[in-house]
């Protein structure tokens, strides 16, 4: 597996996760990063993406001021940290990788991980 997202789990409502992103330094290197998320019956989020600097970030609007995203380039990881978790943040969350940052925020990126389930009960 070339991108593996780890860190989901069961968390209350109101409570933290980190998510990391670990992939090979191949695909890493110079890559814009980012998260989305997938619940059954909705259509899929893109999240935060990182650029390779990491000076630019954005954020869907639902998860402003709570997620923030960030990355380590001498470990090649990228973290998703999310506070303050609600119910409707419970989604299947992929870590993907891009050249274009305009193919990763079109859902069109080099590479999609495998997802890790984050679920946020009430």
């Amino acid at each position: 597996v070339q991108l593996q997202a780890s860190g989901g789990g069961l968390v209350q409502a109101g409570g933290s996760l980190r998510l990391s992103c670990a992939p090979s330094e191949r695909i890493f290197t110079k890559k814009n990063m980012g998260w989305f998320r997938q619940t059954p019956g909705k259509e899929r989020e893109f999240v935060a993406p990182i650029t390779w600097s990491g000076v630019f970030t954005e954020y869907l609007d639902s998860v402003k001021g709570r997620f923030t995203i960030s990355r380590d380039n001498d470990k090649n990881i990228v973290y998703l940290q999310m506070n303050s978790l609600q119910s409707e943040d419970t989604a299947v969350y992929y870590c993907v990788a891009a050249t274009s940052s305009a193919h990763l925020r079109a859902g069109r990126p080099d590479y999609w991980g495998q997802g890790t389930l984050v679920t946020v009960s009430s």
